[in-house]
């Protein structure tokens, strides 16, 4: 990207300003309290990785004849992220971002999506996928009743939500650019034809830690790096409700258990030896905060899901066929 130092404008105190819908103190504590274990981590280099995915997605775009990219943009940390680096790779006027709230929820969420998008620069526009999640609903057979099945309508609503960024993507001959990172991907925390459907995700090969970083070095403003990781589909979500730990915790153990193949033991030996030298700091019990503590059924439980979740990351399988 030609003469720009980031695709974020530089004052970052008016991209906060603009974003209108900052998190509470609350939020803040509970996103940063945590450091990060660069002990049991790769050592990876945000201002090399910054320029490999812009190189990256400038290439895919090209090698498909494709005339930019869509993105999914939910105001947090993950799509704000990607869009940057598209950005950066093809530049404002070939990156087009789609913004899909279907409940209050995400109201929030999609002021600060939108404020972000015009901060980049790019062209964008926001769909209430309410009405039409609704009309779902109530076509779809009763046996497949969707009320107070969260899970089940969050997996409808990210559905949804792709059909229309692949609608748009077929209608301006572009890409559809994912924002799912290497933590959702290898928990298979994600929809399988919803978030997990895209042409490209740039930042597959990054764990969630890694996307922070590379946020700090995009210079993404400061109240989105400080958001708790959350689907957004029910009150108070959070990511490391679901999973059991923060990311801090849960991308060593994908990187030792997935990455190195070290058995639930010898991950837990590990994770727990880096505590003990100091290189990932234990919270202090008084404080009632146990979140970086790590035990034998937290691993195992983080390594099943990798194994259950093949599916997600893997075409469909098919018989085998003798091919003439």
């Amino acid at each position: 990207m030609a003469d720009r130092e980031s695709a974020f404008d530089s004052d970052e105190a008016a991209a906060e300003r603009s974003a209108g819908a900052a998190v509470s103190n609350h939020d803040r504590d509970a996103a940063s309290s945590h450091p990060l274990p660069v002990s049991l981590l790769p050592d990876r280099d945000p201002a090399v990785e910054r320029d490999r995915i812009r190189s990256f997605v400038a290439d895919r775009v090209g090698a498909a004849g494709a005339d930019g990219v869509v993105v999914n943009m939910s105001g947090g940390l993950d799509s704000t992220v990607t869009a940057a680096l598209a950005v950066e790779a093809l530049g404002a006027d070939r990156v087009y971002g789609l913004i899909l709230p279907c409940n209050k929820i995400g109201a929030p969420h999609a002021r600060d999506a939108e404020a972000l998008a015009e901060a980049l620069g790019i062209d964008h526009d926001t769909v209430h996928l309410q009405p039409l999640f609704a009309q779902f609903g109530a076509v779809a057979p009763d046996r497949f009743d969707l009320h107070d099945e969260p899970v089940r309508s969050g997996n409808a609503v990210a559905r949804l939500r792709m059909a229309v960024a692949y609608l748009a993507a077929n209608a301006t001959n572009r890409l559809v650019c994912g924002t799912a990172n290497r933590s959702e991907l290898l928990l298979g925390y994600l929809t399988k034809h919803g978030d997990g459907a895209a042409d490209l995700f740039p930042l597959g090969g990054l764990y969630k830690t890694d996307v922070r970083g590379l946020a700090t070095e995009l210079d993404v403003p400061e109240f989105v790096v400080e958001k708790p990781p959350t689907a957004g589909f029910l009150p108070g979500q959070r990511d490391a409700d679901d999973l059991g730990a923060p990311y801090e915790v849960v991308d060593p153990v994908l990187h030792l258990g997935v990455d190195r193949g070290l058995d639930p033991e010898s991950v837990v030996e590990r994770i727990r030896g880096a505590v003990v030298a100091g290189d990932l700091d234990a919270p202090d019990p008084m404080d009632g905060d146990d979140d970086l503590d790590v035990d034998r059924e937290l691993v195992a439980d983080l390594l099943g899901r990798h194994r259950a979740t093949a599916h997600k990351r893997l075409p469909p399988p098919t018989p085998d066929a003798d091919v003439e």
